[in-house]
């Protein structure tokens, strides 16, 4: 079991987790991920890392409140346990000293993202980060990834904060100042990664891209996560998270993650008349 030390809550609908993991806390690398479970009979969803604390033995897990599974996690207080956290898996993130290096994140992605932003501060590179949001109140970790790069850029689609426009147009707008680029690493919606994506490539800069697919197991036997990059099969829990964004078939990805959207309905439908009573609560307006 393992017990929950902090819950707060980031922005609507954004929960932080500080769990005792303490395994897990001392072997992780940025970029890896955990599956848990909430209930004894819940369902098994990945979470990537956001960040660990080995001395005390925690990790820290971001999760926006969208299905009956991050719900039912939302209604969790301190104090309170789940039985599995399973990890850390999949491929660390591969941390190098290449030059400069654009951090692109988007919304919830913005978790996942700070890990690998810090590491590559940390080993000598320049670091210029972006993060975008539909709006203000939807943008998480600023101070964080603001001590993790040397420039920060926020955009926000409304511009009700930072730039107003796409993480795309605040990459061109750099480029076209005469900055360049050894590497982008960009993590978010799959939308704003295969654009993302598209831009890098014709801008020349080679991009990773850190895949949500759908996933069960996390350890390369249910097959679920399987995506396509360079035309070849790939499972994202063995041979991922990460890849080169280039080569990602993301129209293949975007549709295989609707592939269950009328079960996902029908359990929240039934969730929701179970316990509609708290569902406030969970998308709660203070920390627990």
């Amino acid at each position: 079991m393992h017990q929950i030390l902090e819950h707060t809550i980031l922005g609507p609908n954004v929960h932080l987790f500080r769990f005792d993991a303490p395994d897990v806390a001392q072997y992780r690398k940025p970029g890896q991920f955990v599956i848990i479970r909430v209930n004894d009979l819940g369902e098994r969803i990945p979470l990537t890392i956001a960040d660990v604390n080995r001395t005390e033995g925690s990790i820290t897990l971001i999760v926006q409140a969208v299905g009956k599974t991050t719900l039912e996690m939302a209604q969790l207080k301190v104090g309170d346990t789940i039985p599995d956290i399973c990890g850390p898996l999949g491929e660390p993130t591969h941390i190098e000293k290449v030059g400069k290096v654009l951090c692109v994140g988007g919304g919830i992605g913005t978790a996942p993202l700070y890990p690998v932003t810090k590491a590559m501060k940390e080993i000598g590179n320049h670091v210029t980060s972006i993060l975008g949001a539909r709006s203000k109140d939807l943008l998480i970790l600023e101070h964080q990834m603001k001590k993790a790069s040397h420039n920060l850029v926020i955009t926000t689609d409304d511009g009700s904060y930072g730039l107003k426009g796409l993480v795309t147009d605040a990459i061109q707008k750099l480029v076209d100042e005469g900055n360049s680029y050894n590497l982008c690493v960009c993590m978010g919606p799959p939308i704003m990664m295969k654009f993302v994506s598209l831009l890098t490539k014709k801008l020349g800069i080679p991009c990773l891209v850190s895949l949500n697919p759908i996933m069960v197991d996390g350890t390369g036997m249910c097959g679920g996560c399987r995506v396509t990059v360079g035309n070849e099969t790939k499972f994202a829990c063995v041979d991922g998270p990460e890849f080169d964004g280039h080569l990602v078939d993301f129209d293949e990805m975007m549709s295989r993650l609707t592939m269950y959207n009328k079960h996902e309905k029908k359990s929240m439908d039934h969730f929701m008349g179970q316990s509609g009573c708290r569902l406030e609560d969970s998308l709660g307006r203070e920390s627990k």
